[in-house]
C-alpha cells in the first residue's frame, strides 16, 4: 500500500483557458484546457498513477485490483467522487444536474451534487446560483427561446477562497474569470439549459437538454448563499477548516506553514489537492518513501495507510468520503 500521485485527464471545452497549463504545470497540450480531472475513475476521463508499483496504470485498474483502498464506507467497490480543476475563461452554460434517483434510472450513472472552492477570480467575476424568483416551465422555456433568461437568474459575485455547495437540481453556471477546484459525485451528466448561442470549433451549436432539465430542476427561489464565517482550527504547524460536509464527501482546507499530521483510517481513502506551494507527505511505514508534491498536483491516499505527516509551505484541499 502506497500513496499515489495522479496524472489528470484533460478536457478542451470551448469556454476554457490556458491557466492550468501555464500556472499549474499541466502537461496536457490541448487548447483550450478547460478542466483537468485530477482524481477520476470515470470512463470519460480516468486518472493515471505517476509513481510506484502501479505507475502508468489507471486509477480505475488499481482500485479494481485493490478495492480495499477505498475503505469500509464505500460499498460498491467504485470511487464515489470525481475531483477537478476548472479554468473558466468564458462563461459556462446555464445548466443543471440530476439527482441519483433520476440519473440512475435515465442515465445509468450517479447524479451530480458538487461543491466549488474558488482558487482565484477576476475582479467582478460572478457565477449563477438558482433563480431570483419562483419559476415555471412555461416562463423558463420562453426566457430561453427569447434570450432573456439572465433576468431570472441569481448572480453572485465571487472572491478567492469562497466555497459553494451545489446540490443536484440547482440551476447554475460558473462565470468567466474564475478558477475552481470542484469536488463532485462520480458522474458526467449535465443538462444544458442555455448556452449563449455559441458554436463549437465545427461551427455547430452545442446540444441543449431542456426537457430533461425541467424534470430535475428546483424552480423555487434560490437560497441566500452569502459566505458564512468558517471555523478554523489552528495548530503549531498549520491550520484546518471544514469547507463542506455532505453525505457524499467532506472537504477541508489545510494550510501548512511547517508541518501537520492527520490519520487515514480504514473507513475511507483521502485525496490531497495542492492549490499552492509545495511539500511532502510521510507515513509511519518505513517502506513508504516520502512523496513530494507541488502546486497543481493531486495525491490519492489509500484507506488504512495510517498517520500521515505533511511538511512544507502549502495550501491543500483534503477530501474524504
Amino acid at each position: 500500500m502506497e500513496i499515489m500521485k495522479l496524472l489528470p485527464y484533460g478536457k478542451d471545452y470551448l469556454w476554457g483557458g490556458t491557466r492550468l497549463r501555464e500556472e499549474y504545470n499541466k502537461k496536457i497540450y490541448m487548447t483550450p484546457l478547460a478542466e483537468t480531472w485530477e482524481c477520476s475513475t470515470h470512463p470519460d476521463g480516468p486518472s493515471l498513477v505517476a509513481n510506484g508499483e502501479f505507475k502508468g496504470e489507471t486509477l480505475t485498474e488499481v482500485l479494481k485490483l485493490h478495492p480495499e483502498y477505498l475503505g469500509n464506507k464505500v460499498r460498491n467497490g467504485e470511487l464515489p467522487i470525481l475531483v477537478k480543476f476548472i479554468d473558466a475563461k468564458q462563461d459556462l452554460s446555464v445548466q443543471v444536474h440530476p439527482d441519483d434517483d433520476y440519473s440512475l434510472i435515465h442515465e445509468q450513472q450517479n447524479g451530480k451534487t458538487e461543491m466549488w472552492y474558488v482558487i482565484d477570480a477576476d475582479e467582478g467575476a460572478s457565477l449563477i446560483y438558482g433563480f431570483k424568483h419562483k419559476m415555471t416551465e412555461d416562463i423558463l422555456r420562453n426566457a430561453v427561446e427569447t434570450g432573456t433568461l439572465d433576468k431570472h437568474l441569481q448572480k453572485v459575485k465571487v472572491h478567492k477562497g469562497d466555497t459553494y455547495f451545489v446540490p443536484a437540481g440547482t440551476v447554475h453556471g460558473i462565470g468567466k474569470g474564475i478558477l475552481i477546484a470542484e469536488i463532485q459525485e462520480n458522474s458526467n451528466i449535465t443538462y444544458r439549459v442555455y448556452d449563449y448561442n455559441r458554436v463549437d470549433k465545427n461551427g455547430k451549436k452545442r446540444e441543449l437538454h431542456f426537457d430533461k432539465a425541467v424534470q430535475v430542476m428546483d424552480m423555487g427561489v434560490a437560497p441566500d448563499i452569502d459566505q458564512k464565517p468558517r471555523i478554523v482550527k489552528y495548530y503549531p504547524g498549520g491550520s484546518r477548516e471544514v469547507l463542506c460536509n455532505c453525505k457524499y464527501f467532506e472537504t477541508e482546507r489545510i494550510q501548512i506553514t511547517k508541518g501537520l499530521s492527520f490519520s487515514v483510517d480504514d473507513n475511507s481513502f483521502q485525496v490531497l489537492m495542492c492549490l499552492d506551494g509545495y511539500g511532502q507527505v510521510e507515513t509511519m511505514n518505513a517502506e513508504q518513501k516520502p512523496i513530494r508534491f507541488s502546486k497543481g498536483e493531486t495525491l490519492f491516499l489509500p484507506a488504512g495507510i495510517g498517520t500521515c505527516f505533511v511538511l512544507g509551505d502549502t495550501v491543500l484541499l483534503k477530501i474524504r468520503c
